[in-house]
């Protein structure tokens, strides 16, 4: 009885072992602030489905090293919002972005609060609230591009593409007017040469008969 107590603990133990290997990781920055944290889980939606327009941003936006950002996204596997406020704070600090990130990888489990405070980035101060603003600027440009990306890829891209349609037609159908006129154009001309040239002849013959 005791054996198969043991053997059913074990059992159970496995099985709850794979689920909890299963379940996917959900994104929580925890940095201290509830409207930071709501601006980074998106913009980490956000970097996974538009990762050029996202390392574009975090290049441009906080000087970041381009390869550095790859390399944190790709070889390392970091969350998009989590490369975004390394490179913020980073900026915020005056600080290179991989010394940032090089904190964080030592530290990761306490979060982004604790290492903002650690760089003297303090919930309240005058630089939080300037790193503050700078995000939610960045989260405004992200939603806008997301919404041009869904307006491109929906009904009004088919309308587009008619038009473009209706142009190529509209175009041909010029093409076509335009053989027409020179047809006719030559046409006319065929028919003042061939009366004009037998009148002449007419009139040398008299001429001639003189």
């Amino acid at each position: 009885m005791n054996i198969r107590k043991v053997i059913l603990t074990a059992a159970l133990g496995l099985a709850f072992t794979g689920a909890a290997g299963a379940q996917v990781i959900t994104f929580n920055p925890r940095t201290g602030d509830i409207g930071i944290d709501s601006q980074l889980g998106y913009m980490n939606d956000y970097g996974r489905s538009n990762r050029d327009y996202f390392i574009d941003d975090v290049v441009n936006s906080y000087g970041a090293p381009r390869y550095l950002v790859n390399d944190l996204l790709t070889t390392r596997h970091w969350s998009p919002g989590d490369v975004y406020y390394a490179c913020a704070l980073a900026y915020q600090a005056h600080r290179p972005c991989g010394d940032v990130a090089h904190m964080y990888e030592q530290d990761r489990g306490q979060g982004w609060g604790v290492i903002a405070k650690r760089m003297g980035i303090k919930p309240g101060s005058a630089q939080f609230h300037a790193l503050k603003g700078r995000i939610g600027k960045s989260n405004g440009k992200f939603k806008k591009h997301g919404m041009e990306m869904d307006h491109h890829d929906g009904p009004g891209n088919s309308g587009k593409h008619d038009e473009s349609g209706r142009g190529d037609d509209r175009h041909e159908q010029m093409r076509r007017d335009d053989g027409r006129d020179e047809s006719g154009k030559s046409g006319k001309g065929k028919s003042d040469d061939g009366p004009g040239k037998s009148g002449k002849g007419k009139d040398k013959g008299k001429g001639n008969g003189r």
